[in-house]
């Protein structure tokens, strides 16, 4: 069957075939399984061009290309999705990296985006065309002006909520949620230790244990991040250059912390074990510093002491998981429990300088990128 554009379909496509003209000049803006956008591909006509972050080799930032792609339209269950804003993650340099693999190459990185609903697919009800929508997690391909996304896996954002905000706030937000509530559930009278206190997921810990009434201990690189760290909750704010073992067992007078929520990885891991106190839990959710060393299961042993390697894809994997964790994340900045500090923001086209700086610790609290 021979489908016939309107009139004004015709004239959108020729206002966005001008806009990705290589020819004119381009507008100026200010443990894994993960997939990709099937939908995304090298560009092979004029019609549906967009541009992207594309990876074709794992390496250093500069292997980020800012390239034309190819989109297509939602297939039933499927939505499009303008991108507005992107959040930048330490998966993603995971990814580019190649510590976590893609299952494609090249791929379009990117775990986490807000934009605004312009096409959905065959028979699909509760999201039409305009809604403001985010999603993190499945499918990787955030990095990218436009993106075909299963309409089961984002969620609405509340209109109280900035696009920006929403962007910085998604996967980190709910990994907060799931590692606070759920992962190891911190309650009053807890001690909490927090790796990487001024990041984006260590200020919303600080700030999310505090509230429930635990004391927060946060270590960090700077002076400066200290002190933004004790804005977020922290009562001890400690520096990577102290014995952050000798200081925690100064703080809680030898008896160790409840739990430890450990992103740094190989140069913190050791250290966050002699931190717990017994029967205590250390979360390793992250390895910004390079994967830890092994260490024998007895080493658990004289503590008796719980280990556990999460993913945030595992605790939203069911629809009602994803509602909810979001939920939480949107009710929390709402009641002003959780403040957002998007301290940095940078044209997508850029991702290359964003990568590099959030590596060299140059960035604190969230990065986000604009399309």
């Amino acid at each position: 069957m021979l489908l016939l554009s309107s009139p004004s379909a015709l004239v959108a496509r020729f206002h966005r075939s001008l806009l990705h003209n290589p020819f004119l000049p381009s507008p100026s803006f200010s443990g894994l399984q993960i997939g990709t956008a099937a939908t995304l591909r090298p560009i092979r006509c004029s019609s549906n061009m967009v541009k992207a972050i594309r990876i074709h080799e794992h390496g250093r930032p500069e292997v980020l290309k800012w390239e034309d792609v190819e989109i297509g339209e939602p297939k039933e269950g499927e939505i499009k999705v303008k991108t507005k804003a992107i959040g930048l993650n330490f998966i993603d340099v995971y990814f580019r990296k190649g510590f976590y693999k893609a299952p494609t190459m090249p791929f379009t990185p990117g775990m986490e985006a807000v934009g605004v609903v312009t096409a959905v697919g065959p028979g699909l009800t509760g999201t039409v065309v305009g809604d403001l929508v985010a999603y993190a997690g499945n499918p990787m391909g955030a990095y990218a002006e436009e993106q075909i996304l299963p309409s089961e896996r984002v969620v609405p954002v509340p209109q109280s909520i900035d696009p920006v905000i929403a962007a910085s706030i998604m996967l980190k937000g709910m990994t907060a949620e799931f590692l606070v509530r759920r992962c190891f559930k911190v309650e009053p009278g807890h001690t909490v230790l927090v790796h990487a206190a001024a990041g984006g997921v260590g200020s919303l810990l600080c700030q999310w244990a505090n509230a429930l009434g635990a004391t927060v201990i946060g270590t960090v690189s700077t002076k400066e991040k200290a002190a933004q760290a004790k804005e977020d909750g922290c009562h001890h704010a400690l520096l990577y250059e102290e014995d952050f073992v000798s200081r925690v067992n100064e703080i809680t007078s030898g008896k160790g912390v409840e739990v430890v929520y450990d992103s740094v990885g190989k140069d913190t891991f050791e250290g966050s074990l002699a931190c717990l106190k017994v029967r205590g839990y250390l979360v390793s959710f992250g390895q910004s510093s390079g994967a830890p060393d092994p260490i024998p299961l007895s080493a658990l042993a004289a503590k008796s002491l719980f280990l556990t390697r999460p993913s945030m894809m595992q605790y939203t994997a069911t629809r009602d998981e994803l509602l909810h964790s979001a939920s939480e994340v949107f009710t929390n900045v709402g009641a002003g429990v959780l403040r957002v500090r998007v301290n940095h923001t940078y044209p997508l086209s850029q991702a290359a300088q964003a990568h590099s700086d959030l590596e060299n610790r140059k960035t604190s609290g969230s990065v986000v990128l604009i399309p």
